[in-house]
């Protein structure tokens, strides 16, 4: 394109990303997004400042060098932006989906004062299929093999972060995994209409090529203790990052009718376990007539959009706020609405009602108005008097966040906790025991997977500065 002023370049349109017809993508489970074409992307980066305090860097929980590889991009150079990208992000296929761009990095880009910001999610996720598809993806690479080990416990974004930043130092990393398959929450969480099977598994791939090793349907605190991983295998120092899988439930009446799951076990059974296949995988998955998703988040809209594809006669979210207050991306909602999703906002459920066998009916509803900011600086939605009705229903899936199990601290001493149940860590990520660390949602709660790997990246820090003293010592 040649040189392309700054003036120019803020009159550029931002190129959105195509997708496919709602009509036809909600009868299967194929990705949504159709991705950029090389010159759209080139197009697309071209729109960069290039500012010289690029606010999209702090924007980015891993400091991704973003106006380096949209730079190369423009240059036509998918080698140099690709080297750019997983210098600080192991998975950028996948950051590229999921990750909450317009509320992190896009969110501060100066382009959006003027204009739409920058689409630097779309230009993450294109580099790194670009990469993939012409065997241009950097290879793990380090020094020396050094003799300490480090277990990792969770094969998810923060540990597969961990361990390839480990990895790069030459540091023995084994990860362990409850489950049959790698990838925790991106796996068992994730619908595959957002992110494919295929690019988590390249991007895991990446990590074991290296020489990390993983080891499935091992669960730390019943096959193994940590206690064991220091005194009998050998581990120098352990870093937990095994999410918070634990659902939260409303708690109130009616809610052991049968018909109500939390999104976690809707999720995984689909996802997973492949319920979307039934008969040809031998996991079935209980689908109602009417179904009702309660909250807003990410996960409530890929439960919604999930259960419409198993062709019910509606799909109805239920929440207690406004669409201002939903934490779910817009882009999710607006193709969530496109599919056929019908939304309930400033409603909230009461009770659960049953019949004489103990099958969800129906939910018992009142209507809210918005008072005050609570401490999440979200008006707080109180209860209309006199406005409760019955919404008829036999499927809900609640989807309420997530909280932290705790079978880690309960097998581990000295583990020290919040109130929450949550690991508390210092400023290296180590735990109150020496030579454990966390990282990801086991110390924040439910967050989002650019957020666990930025908290992995610097847990990492903290065992590599650990292992050197640890050393040091030694000598």
């Amino acid at each position: 394109m040649g040189k392309v002023s700054k003036r120019d370049r803020l009159k550029i349109l931002r190129t959105e990303m195509p997708i496919r017809p709602a009509e036809k993508r909600k009868e299967d489970f194929e990705e949504v997004p159709i991705g950029y074409t090389l010159e759209e992307a080139i197009v697309e980066a071209t729109r960069c400042l290039d500012c010289k305090n690029p606010h999209c860097i702090a924007g980015c929980p891993v400091s991704i060098d973003i106006p380096g590889f949209l730079g190369k991009i423009e240059e036509q150079d998918m080698q140099g932006a690709i080297d750019i990208l997983m210098d600080t992000n192991q998975l950028p296929s996948i950051c590229g989906r999921v990750c909450p761009q317009d509320q992190q990095c896009e969110l501060v880009c100066i382009v959006g004062n003027k204009n739409k910001p920058v689409a630097i999610g779309n230009l993450e996720r294109f580099v790194a299929d670009y990469a993939r598809e012409h065997n241009l993806l950097p290879k793990i690479t380090f020094e020396k093999e050094l003799d300490q080990k480090v277990a990792i416990i969770g094969s998810g974004p923060a540990g597969l972060t961990a361990a390839a930043q480990l990895r790069k130092e030459g540091y023995q990393v084994t990860i362990y995994e409850a489950l049959h398959k790698a990838g925790g929450v991106l796996f068992y969480g994730i619908p595959r209409f957002r992110l494919p099977a295929d690019v988590i598994d390249s991007e895991i791939k990446a990590v074991t090529d290296s020489g990390v090793k993983i080891e499935l349907n091992t669960l730390i605190g019943r096959t193994y203790t940590i206690e064991q991983l220091f005194n009998e295998m050998g581990f120098d120092a352990v870093m937990i990052g095994t999410g918070a899988g634990l659902p939260k439930m409303l708690g109130i009446e009616g809610e052991n009718y049968k018909g109500n799951f939390s999104a976690n076990e809707f999720l995984t059974r689909v996802n997973l376990m492949r319920a979307d296949k039934f008969p040809e995988y031998i996991t079935p998955v209980v689908m109602g007539k009417k179904v009702v998703i309660i909250g807003a988040g990410n996960t409530a809209m890929d439960a919604a959009r999930t259960a419409l594809r198993f062709n019910p006669e509606s799909v109805t979210v239920v929440y207690r706020r406004s669409r201002d207050e939903a934490p779910a991306r817009t882009e999710e909602i607006e193709h969530a609405e496109q599919e056929g999703v019908q939304f309930m906002f400033l409603h909230n459920p009461v009770k659960f009602l049953g019949d004489e066998n103990y099958n969800l009916v129906g939910m018992e509803v009142s209507k809210m108005e918005l008072g005050e900011p609570d401490e999440s600086g979200r008006r707080r939605p109180h209860a209309i008097e006199g406005s409760n009705f019955v919404l008829e229903t036999d499927m809900v899936v609640q989807s309420l966040g997530f909280g932290v199990n705790p079978l880690i601290s309960s097998t581990t001493t000295g583990i020290d906790l919040t109130h929450w149940g949550s690991i508390v860590v210092d400023e290296n990520g180590m735990t109150s025991r020496d030579g454990i660390f966390a990282a990801g949602d086991i110390i924040t709660g439910g967050s989002t997977v650019i957020m666990a790997m930025g908290q992995a990246k610097k847990a990492a820090a903290g065992i590599i500065k650990y292992l050197k003293a640890k050393k040091a010592v030694q000598k």
